[in-house]
């Protein structure tokens, strides 16, 4: 049995030396950020730890003292088998927590509204606000299987598994997804953000600092979830517009049929540059109708918000069977803003 513990011992040292060292050659992105949002994130968690410590600490280093003095061999440690009360110490250990309780609390509070990500930015960092006619790059994002596709509608240019802003202007990410929930996140500029297929988030950020960063899908999606992968580029204005001018050169069109083929499933996919983008290719992939005759689901909510074909009827128009086609949506559509005492027209035939 002493020879157990004798050869335990040093394995015991040698296993937390080679746990120290090797957290020695790791980055702490989230406590060192290259944007301002993900550093405000990362202030929070230093601060709830060093909150959570005021209890911790005290607690830690008391199971140590009583180990070591009511420990069997000190005979002449206290001992009064009839203590049962102190007020003192009920006050310590009900206050103590209720104070650190209400300080967490307001933290969250605070930080949950200002750093909510769908919250304009009001300053580049710590030290310089945000110009109030600062226009916000616009990205819009699609979380494939398994990749990720981007559109800069501004630029008229879309890439696959790579991105690029300029370093300390505010970037717009609006986040949708093909068929599978996922959820984007670059550690160095904020924190993670949902997409949802028939759903559009949001997230604003902004990144500080020049460099390469590391992107990812950090929501089990599948088989190819490990290589769903990015590089998000933070680069300076110039090196920004010879992006673009390199995706528009070297990259091909993206419209719905490129669009039908990059969507079927494929692991570690290559980055891609498209030189142009349909238009309007962005919203028929939210409302998941990049297929020719299939209706927008922007189109059939409006129609059930409202009250459908009933409402329809109501009006006075003469609806065909196959009302919820994309054929008739637009007219469909525009016949919902007409008061009930409109005169009735048909819409079988789209004039």
């Amino acid at each position: 049995m002493y020879q157990f513990k004798e050869i335990r011992r040093p394995a015991w040292l040698a296993a937390a030396l080679m746990t120290t060292l090797l957290a020695g050659c790791q980055k702490a992105v989230v406590l060192n950020p290259a944007g301002d949002v993900a550093a405000q994130q990362g202030q929070l968690v230093v601060t709830a730890t060093l909150l959570m410590l005021i209890i911790i600490v005290p607690v830690i280093f008391l199971v140590c003292l009583f180990a070591w003095k009511y420990r069997h061999t000190n005979a002449d440690a206290e001992y009064d088998p009839e203590w049962h009360h102190s007020t003192t110490l009920e006050l310590v250990i009900w206050t103590v927590p209720l104070l650190i309780i209400i300080a967490l609390g307001a933290v969250t509070w605070i930080g949950t509204h200002k750093l909510d990500p769908y919250r304009p930015l009001d300053r580049v960092d710590a030290n310089r606000p945000l110009a109030a006619n600062v226009k916000p790059l616009e990205v819009q994002v699609v979380a494939m299987d398994w990749k990720w596709l981007f559109f800069y509608p501004e630029q008229g240019i879309a890439t696959v598994n790579e991105i690029a802003a300029p370093v300390d202007r505010p970037i717009l990410f609006k986040l949708t997804s093909t068929s599978t929930m996922n959820s984007f996140y670059v550690p160095d500029l904020a924190g993670m953000i949902y997409a949802m297929p028939g759903m559009q988030t949001e997230l604003n950020a902004i990144i500080n600092k020049a460099g390469v960063y590391h992107g990812l899908a950090s929501h089990y999606s599948g088989a190819g979830f490990s290589g769903m992968t990015f590089k998000f580029r933070g680069v300076s204005e110039g090196d920004f517009t010879q992006w673009v001018a390199q995706a528009k050169a070297g990259g091909k069109p993206l419209n719905r049929a490129s669009y039908q083929a990059l969507a079927k499933p494929s692991e570690r996919n290559p980055v891609e540059y498209f030189a142009s983008v349909e238009e309007g290719l962005y919203e028929k992939v939210l409302n998941r109708c990049v297929e020719d005759g299939k209706m927008c689901m922007h189109h059939m909510m409006a129609i059930d918000a409202n009250g459908g074909e009933a409402y329809l009827k109501a009006a006075g128009l003469n609806l065909p069977q196959d009302v919820c086609t994309v054929d008739n949506a637009a007219q469909v559509v525009a016949s919902l803003g007409q008061p009930l005492a409109s005169n009735p027209r048909s819409l079988a035939s789209p004039q």
